[in-house]
Order: C-alpha cells, then sequence, then structure tokens
C-alpha cells in the first residue's frame, strides 16, 4: 500500500540528500547501518521510558534511510545481492527494536499486560510476514501481497504512537496495535495458502503423465 508513495519521496523529497551523501563518498551500506542503529536507538532509549512521541521523532529522522541507501545504489550501479541481503536483515533488527521498545513501555509505564502481550504477538508475526516471502522466493515461489507490508506496519505504528501522545488519546495506539493483529495474522495466511497453492501445482506438474 505505501509502497505507491515512494517514487514520490525517491523523486523529490530525498533526491538532495542521495547527491548529498554520494558527493560525501558514503556508501548505501553504511546509510543503511547508521539508520537501523538510529531507529533502534530511539526506539529502546525513549519508549521504555514513556517518551512515545520524542521517540518517534527521534526514529523519523532515521526511517528514511530505507528509502536513501536504496536510491543511492541505484544512481550509482551498485545493485547487489549483498546490499539487499543487508538492507532485509537490518530491517528486521529495526522492526524488532521498535515493537519490543513498546513491549517494554507496556511492561513498564504503559502498564497493560493484555497490549505488552498483543505487542509481541505484532513483533512476532511481522517477522513471520518477512520469512514466509523470503523463504517463497528462495523456493522460486512467489509471496507477495498481503494487508501489511513492511512499510504500512511502520507507518501505522509510528503514526499512531506519535499521535496517541500529542492528542492524549492512548487508544489510538491501542487500535493501531489491534489492526496490526488482524492485518498481520490475515497476511500470514494469505502468504501461506498463495504458496500452498503454488507448491501443489508444482508438484502436480511433476507427476509422471499416465
Amino acid at each position: 500500500m505505501m509502497d505507491r508513495f515512494k517514487g514520490f519521496w525517491q523523486g523529490v523529497m530525498l533526491t538532495p540528500f542521495v547527491r548529498l551523501f554520494i558527493r560525501l563518498g558514503i556508501s548505501p551500506d553504511l546509510v543503511t547501518l547508521v539508520g537501523t542503529v538510529g531507529v533502534s536507538a530511539g526506539a529502546l532509549i525513549f519508549f521504555p521510558q514513556g517518551m512515545l512521541l520524542t521517540g518517534v521523532l527521534f526514529i523519523t529522522a532515521f526511517v528514511f534511510s530505507d528509502l536513501i541507501d536504496g536510491q543511492m545504489a541505484r544512481t550509482l550501479g551498485r545493485t547487489s545481492k549483498f546490499g539487499a541481503f543487508w538492507d532485509s536483515t537490518l530491517d528486521r533488527i529495526a522492526d524488532g527494536a521498535i515493537f519490543g521498545a513498546l513491549a517494554l513501555y507496556f511492561a513498564g509505564p504503559g502498564d497493560s499486560y493484555l497490549y505488552l502481550c498483543l505487542t509481541l504477538y505484532c513483533l512476532v508475526m511481522g517477522s513471520v510476514t518477512s520469512y514466509a516471502r523470503a523463504r517463497a522466493e528462495s523456493l522460486g515461489m512467489d509471496a507477495k501481497g498481503g494487508l501489511a507490508e513492511r512499510a504500512d506496519r511502520l507507518v501505522l505504528i509510528l503514526v499512531a504512537t506519535g499521535l496517541s501522545r500529542i492528542l492524549d488519546l492512548p487508544v489510538l495506539l491501542h487500535a493501531a496495535l489491534w489492526i496490526l493483529v488482524v492485518a498481520n495474522t490475515a497476511t500470514v495466511v494469505f502468504r501461506v495458502r498463495k504458496v500452498y497453492r503454488q507448491a501443489v501445482a508444482e508438484d502436480e506438474a511433476a507427476l509422471p503423465q499416465g
């Protein structure tokens, strides 16, 4: 869903940063690493202390590295298998830090066992969503699609977390977690069914024709 906006951000808003980093000789892989460290630090330092808005603002300052590094690699003609692997691996770390930090928030100042559990569920299912696609592609099958792509999950949880503090409405964060529980579950089910149909079709095609 959010992927449709990538062209706008990469082509208009982030181009000056891409050109600056290239001029400074900074590598795309380094941008990916710094972005991940920034996102993880912002989440793990501020969220557990209840400083949700500060954490969201800090994270937002680094989260666009996910768009910048890819555009830099394409501009430099350095797209590589390692770059794709590096980016995907660090994405899992950043996502884990955000949801793990929110879980610590609900275990501390947020004081809610229910939403602690929901946050951990979103953490696990978000990872399963990404793993299902990666594993399917390693087997030569397609598992794209579903309700909760990574960009959708990230935007929803960060916007809801920030607004819950700005408007003093914790229910916004609670609602976002419930939405992600449903969306993540539906996405995993969708991808499993999609791969199952492809696997069955391949197995049938491989049977001897009598």
